[in-house]
């Protein structure tokens, strides 16, 4: 294999002025890629194009809402009209939001959760495999383990990835004979925006204490991108990241038992982590 698989290659990645999306994109740019920047946050995005092509690259800015299916074909349609092919969709734009169902004011936050998460993807895909068809491309779906094994208080965060999970796995079979390829990435914590991002039950973003999560051995954006672009070039199947593989063995084997860790080993401690930082502030 090439040593710069995506040199000369039209790629597409949404959620991309930050965290995994923004790491992706230059590590794409580094290898000469014709880049399409999707977001909604317009001037990060100009300056992240200014960087890919700094960089090597060739990157345009697409401001973007996935949850809007005409943006998503518009989105399509501008990146097959600038570089004249589509090589690789990365699906990369998510959202989160904790809290116990039940205290959930309505389901406007669980819907929207749903529809950038779950939707997006599917918007685009869409409108992209007519494209990906064309150059036996590649599909890239960024999900999280959570749609493998979810954690308590975030049930519209862990149905959206169990759909994406689903809608990949069926597309892959649906694509195979056209030589595309769908690849699931399936992270455990990475250092991102993500969690100061991450909304409440009445959608009011963490902010900065989101960040009390991460420890020094936490994966970054870059090494999650590494790892991503390199079994996209290989078109695996799925990639399950940090304790993926035991957690999925395990939750086959004594699902009970998975249950009761998450609580007592992941849950607990994130949360008193939490607390401590809150209580420094």
């Amino acid at each position: 294999m090439s040593d710069k698989p995506y040199q000369d290659k039209a790629v597409i990645v949404t959620g991309a002025s930050s965290g995994i999306g923004r790491a992706l994109a230059l590590r794409l740019a580094d290898q000469g890629a014709w880049i399409t920047l999707a977001a909604r946050d317009a001037a990060r995005l100009a300056v992240l194009a200014e960087e890919c092509r700094q960089r090597g690259g060739k990157a345009i800015a697409v401001p973007t809402g996935v949850t809007g299916e005409a943006q998503c074909k518009a989105l399509i349609e501008r990146a097959v009209a600038e570089f004249g092919r589509l090589d690789v969709l990365i699906n990369n734009a998510g959202i989160g939001a904790t809290g116990l169902l039940e205290e959930l004011p309505d389901l406007t936050l669980f819907k929207r959760v749903m529809d950038v998460n779950f939707y997006g993807v599917v918007y685009c895909t869409y409108y992209a495999v007519k494209h990906l068809k064309q150059t036996q491309g590649r599909i890239v779906n960024i999900s999280s383990l959570g749609g493998k094994s979810p954690l308590p208080y975030n049930s519209n965060y862990n149905a959206s990835k169990y759909a994406v999970h689903g809608f990949s796995d069926s597309v892959r079979m649906e694509l195979a004979q056209a030589g595309v390829s769908v690849t699931l990435i399936c992270p455990y914590w990475v250092v991102t925006e993500f969690h100061e991002r991450l909304m409440d039950k009445d959608g009011t973003p963490r902010g900065p204490q989101g960040r009390a999560i991460y420890s020094e051995k936490t994966m970054t954006a870059d090494q999650c991108a590494a790892t991503t672009l390199k079994a996209a070039a290989r078109r695996k199947r799925e990639v399950l990241m940090g304790p993926g593989w035991l957690t999925v063995w395990l939750r086959i084997i004594a699902p009970g038992l998975v249950d009761k860790i998450t609580i007592e080993m992941v849950l607990k401690p994130l949360v008193r982590r939490a607390e401590k930082t809150q209580s420094k502030e």
